[in-house]
């Protein structure tokens, strides 16, 4: 049974174009599983990613030799590979995981943020000092019922830090359904995206404005999702969908036209376009840098994205496929 919301009018941001982007051939790669959510690459160059039904599956670099490590008995969504060799999990159901890739052991790191659960474990990332960053989308529902968080117009994401010696800290909160979380190559600051807000900001670590937040690119045309940092210091963006204007256009609105959506069979309601759309912007400036846009039958709603050995894997949660453009 769906949980109840309880949406508020929200004034959504406004939509500015992006340039366009080139539609380079796509490699799709079939995983033995439905939605791999993100994708990551550890030192020997291997993928990782994470399948609906909880299994953890490691590839080889080119995608075959595909072999399941480890099952985390939730939803696996963001990915991370630690300075000493852990894979780094954000479930939604379980909360955020370590996973030994020798012993295929699983770890709980954080379960619970303050007393409360830990419900949309989103995307985690790790700092030089071992401090450990992730995302929570919404404090309200889990993965499945994630157009309820959208809906609903409430900024009950947030972004949290998990210091060395356990402690769990709240460092932002508020956030339009946060999401991806990447460390920027000179480690100044923290780029985290927020998918409902439609928007990627800056959250300082280091200098004069640390610990305060900078916008870094605001009204997007898509909604973001994982994001990671490239070899040469690009933010790659996943957009997993275009902005949907007519949908945008009930956040202002009376909040039961809202509910009345929400309870409608899951066929009558907005969908995710899986395009193949993932976008580069410079981190100091939030210009465009680079990026694909396609799209093609057997893959798209792209949540993932990172660059390895000359080539730009991508995740989806729309397909039992990842895939690949050359760089």
């Amino acid at each position: 049974m769906k949980p109840p919301i309880h949406p508020v009018r929200w004034q959504p941001p406004p939509i500015d174009p992006l340039p366009e982007q080139p539609a380079p051939p796509v490699t799709v790669v079939p995983v033995a599983g439905h939605g791999p959510e993100d994708v990551v690459v550890d030192a020997a160059g291997r993928l990782w990613t994470g399948l609906v039904d909880g299994r953890i599956v490691r590839c080889a670099p080119d995608g075959s030799d595909q072999t399941v490590v480890a099952t985390t008995g939730g939803r696996p969504l963001g990915l991370h590979v630690a300075r000493d060799g852990r894979v780094l999990i954000c479930d939604s159901h379980r909360g955020l995981l370590a996973l030994d890739p020798d012993s295929e052991a699983l770890r709980v790191l954080v379960s619970a943020i303050d007393g409360r659960p830990l419900r949309f474990c989103s995307n985690v990332t790790e700092t030089d000092d071992g401090t450990i960053w992730f995302t929570e989308s919404t404090s309200d529902f889990h993965f499945e019922h994630f157009l309820g968080a959208v809906l609903e117009a409430r900024g009950t994401g947030g972004l949290y830090r998990l210091d060395p010696d356990g402690t769990v800290t709240t460092v932002l909160d508020g956030l339009y359904f946060a999401n991806g979380v990447t460390v920027t190559a000179d480690g100044s600051a923290l780029v985290v995206a927020e998918t409902v807000g439609r928007r990627l900001s800056k959250y300082w670590l280091t200098g004069p404005r640390a610990g305060s937040v900078t916008p870094l690119a605001v009204h997007l045309p898509g909604m973001p999702d994982n994001i990671s940092t490239g070899a040469d210091g690009r933010i790659w963006t996943a957009l997993v969908t275009p902005a949907n204007p007519a949908a945008e256009s009930l956040m202002p609105r009376a909040p039961w036209l809202r509910q009345v959506i929400w309870r409608l069979p899951k066929r009558l309601q907005p969908k995710v376009q899986p395009e193949i759309w993932v976008v580069a912007f410079d981190p100091e400036d939030g210009s465009v840098v680079g990026g694909v846009r396609t799209s093609r039958p057997d893959f798209g709603g792209v949540t993932g994205v990172v660059e390895s050995g000359g080539r730009l894997w991508m995740s989806t949660i729309e397909f039992a496929a990842l895939g690949y453009v050359d760089v």
